[in-house]
């Protein structure tokens, strides 16, 4: 039996020994190893994307991989590709660790400096483990998931441009179409999510932040089941219980959310903290959310180069969306797409808070009218992200994923032309 091996090094040297050692063992295929903790993920989610047969036997993780610490990527590894085994590569041989190891989801432990006896060992210890997981789900009534649901991050360039109304709408539209949704605030110090859809409850995630291993009944004692058919996860009512939320109980919750619900998304609100800048790093799509004035616009300059600066999340794979847009702004999408090195998305949002006003107001944003443009738009959105069901028959018309939104008034159209009025000055 063949056994596919993807390494995880971060470190040029100890990737070239890890490589050269791999290359020794019988029937093994080790793959390219990969640089830091956002290359594997994403590696894996395109093979699990492409077919569940291709994922790798075993993951080898070095612990010094970065920037997500190895335990919390063996973990996250471990939760989204359940019948991978995972070995991590250490220094460390001392009792805590190895149990830390085996909590975290890894199946061996390999010390260094690297024998080829225990390499080996580790690795058809783990590719068997993998191999039996992967026949009892084929025959069993258990399904092998891959990668798990979706995550939809959505972050304001600053206060008040409309993130938390979009993540709401998104996660409506997403749940209307029939996907399980999960809607996680987590602008952990003014979450406003409880409010816009009148709720009042007394868990919210800090109820997990402590939790090492978050059970299907633990995580449903935290969420609450709104009326809509949305699970939610509220933000403290207490600001300053906000610390007791860190980024690595931030990625256990994200990982339980995805592993149950097919999709989640996730209000980050408009300042970074350790638990959402977890959350943006693991999301498949983030979303940053701004006005067209040059205060907003230069807020999401700024948040794109910082998330850059952290290693949180490139320019090139975020989406910023445009909210209140008006066909003669000077500021036009395609600038805003220039200023900050983002994917601006082919959806813009009218700028019409009348439509919005008495819902906002009553705390039902979940009752906005149909015919709102604003909502139009922002459930088109949702089609453009591919977070919406199609319907069978659209599928074999050959629809395209939001063709359910063709009649949307709201989805306003971009100028290319060359006019767009590009000034420096934002």
């Amino acid at each position: 039996m063949t056994t596919r091996i993807l390494p995880a090094v971060g470190d040029v040297d100890a990737a070239r020994s890890v490589s050269t050692l791999l290359s020794q063992l019988p029937e093994a295929e080790p793959a390219a190893p990969v640089s830091d903790s956002t290359q594997l993920i994403d590696t894996l989610a395109r093979l699990a994307g492409e077919s569940l047969d291709d994922l790798p036997e075993v993951v080898l993780v070095h612990e010094r991989i970065g920037p997500v610490p190895a335990l919390e990527l063996i973990r996250e590894v471990s939760l989204r590709f359940p019948a991978i085994g995972v070995v991590l590569i250490t220094a460390d041989v001392t009792p805590g660790l190895f149990s830390s190891a085996m909590e975290s989801g890894a199946r061996g432990v390999v010390t260094l400096p690297l024998s080829y006896e225990e390499l080996a060992n580790r690795v058809q210890s783990a590719a068997q483990w993998s191999v039996g997981v992967r026949r009892h789900l084929s025959t069993g009534n258990d399904v092998f998931t891959g990668p798990g649901g979706t995550v939809i991050t959505v972050s304001g360039a600053k206060g008040g441009v409309g993130a938390t109304i979009t993540a709401v709408q998104l996660a409506l539209a997403a749940q209307a179409s029939g996907r399980t949704v999960a809607l996680v605030d987590m602008d952990l110090q003014a979450g406003d999510i409880g409010s816009y859809l009148d709720v009042q409850f007394r868990r919210s995630i800090v109820d997990l932040s402590t939790i090492t291993d978050i059970s299907p009944r633990v995580l449903a004692d935290a969420v609450f089941s709104h009326d809509t058919g949305l699970s939610l996860l509220l933000a403290p009512s207490e600001g300053e219980s906000a610390e007791e939320v860190t980024d690595r109980s931030a990625r256990q919750i994200v990982s339980a959310l995805r592993s149950r619900n097919e999709v989640v998304v996730i209000d980050c609100g408009s300042q970074l903290n350790g638990a959402n800048a977890a959350a943006i790093e693991m999301a498949d799509t983030s979303l940053l959310v701004t006005t067209p004035d040059v205060i907003a616009v230069r807020g999401a300059k700024r948040v794109v180069r910082m998330w850059d600066r952290l290693q949180i999340r490139k320019a090139e794979e975020t989406v910023t969306l445009v909210n209140r847009f008006i066909r003669n702004t000077e500021i036009q999408p395609q600038l805003i797409e220039k200023i900050t090195g983002t994917r601006t998305a082919d959806t813009a949002v009218p700028a019409n808070f009348k439509e919005l006003q008495s819902v906002v107001d009553a705390g039902r944003l979940h009752e906005l009218d149909s015919k709102s443009t604003v909502k139009q738009a922002l459930w088109a959105l949702a089609g453009e992200l591919g977070i919406v069901k199609v319907p069978e028959k659209a599928e074999k018309n050959g629809a395209k994923s939001n063709a359910k939104f063709k009649n949307d008034r709201g989805s306003i159209g971009r100028r290319r032309d060359s006019d767009s009025r590009n000034r420096a000055t934002t």
